[in-house]
């Protein structure tokens, strides 16, 4: 059976693990504070352009969204995120069990647009009896979005002006930022992402580190006392080098974009495949996750060979589908893919 049901099913990149062996009978000081981790940071402050941010390396996805959202809100405040939003759909209530409720609002392919999140605030202050209400601080978006598509440099920038003149803050989740950052129609960099942002995540996990995600602070309210948060939350490692080690190793030779544009690269050939034999997606997308929509029957046929992700049904009897490619991906794995789906005539 050949996986393209997620872009974490492997461990590690060979070279990663290779510099976790190198370095694993170093003694260094615990919790983040060893040279690795100060290493990582820096290659990563150098890509972003700036020596003003400050870099923290937690283990996951859903750890990192809570303890940055705890950190820039107070009791009485949420959340803004599109209804398909990771956090709304994904982490089993982490942020609301914490505290702080997720205001859903409508997406557009899965993205906000800087004129709902100015309507959400405008509702909020307009109403007399906003003080019983959960107020909107801080925007959630993710990039690329759940369903694969990507933010342009126009848009971000328009959020971030909202954001900005209503002082609210604006945090990206880059559990697969790498993937939008190599999307052949992407117009974003870190250098961007570090300006309108005022805090965002490089996700390890999903694009070739055994664990870990890197925070990137750009705002001085978020930065106090976050290393306290990241303890209190359970986020401090204790061998935090091994995040260092990994995300140096992911840097210091652009190995973290070189494969993230290998996963964009066998994702497109799989596209182009269902597109020349008369599928049609949910979205366009042009990251490592693809949408086709599929008739069941063919579907079934599918799943002998193949595993892939259920995403939802479009009608009676088709089901739009999730691949996902990785770092990993082999193309011989979608070479047989292709193959398979070039068996079926074209879907009228």
């Amino acid at each position: 059976m050949l996986r393209f049901n997620c872009d974490y099913s492997e461990g590690a990149h060979p070279k990663v693990l290779e510099k976790l062996v190198e370095t694993n009978m170093e003694q260094t000081a615990g919790y983040g504070a060893d040279p690795y981790c100060a290493r990582a940071a820096q290659l990563i402050k150098s890509k972003c352009g700036r020596d003003d941010i400050d870099v923290h390396f937690l283990v996951g996805g859903t750890q990192t969204n809570l303890t940055v959202i705890t950190a820039a809100l107070r009791p009485h405040q949420g959340v803004v995120s599109a209804h398909t939003g990771h956090i709304n759909t994904h982490e089993t209530g982490a942020i609301e069990a914490n505290g702080h409720k997720v205001l859903a609002l409508p997406a557009v392919d899965g993205k906000l647009t800087a004129q709902a999140v100015q309507d959400c605030y405008e509702a909020h202050v307009n109403d007399e009896t906003r003080e019983h209400i959960v107020q909107p601080k801080l925007v959630y978006i993710s990039n690329p979005t759940e369903i694969g598509t990507i933010y342009s440099r126009a848009e971000l920038t328009d959020i971030s002006e909202v954001c900005r003149k209503n002082d609210l803050f604006l945090y990206v989740d880059g559990a697969r930022l790498g993937y939008a950052l190599c999307a052949e129609d992407n117009d974003l960099d870190l250098p961007a992402l570090a300006r309108l942002c005022d805090a965002f995540y490089i996700g390890g996990t999903k694009i070739g580190a055994l664990f870990g995600e890197a925070v990137v602070l750009c705002s001085d309210k978020i930065k106090r006392d976050f290393r306290y948060i990241i303890k209190q939350k359970g986020g401090m490692l204790a061998k935090g080098r091994l995040l260092g080690v990994q995300f140096a190793a992911l840097f210091e030779k652009d190995l973290y974009f070189e494969m993230a544009s290998h996963a964009n690269k066998m994702a497109l050939l799989i596209k182009a495949a269902f597109k020349r034999n008369g599928y049609g997606f949910l979205v366009e997308s042009t990251t490592n996750q693809q949408f086709p929509i599929i008739p069941d029957e063919i579907l079934a046929k599918l799943n002998e060979k193949f595993e892939y992700s259920f995403w939802e049904k479009v009608s009676a009897d088709t089901s739009a589908v999730r691949f996902c490619t990785s770092w990993a991906t082999e193309p011989d794995a979608v070479r047989q893919l292709i193959e398979e789906i070039d068996k079926y005539p074209p879907v009228a």
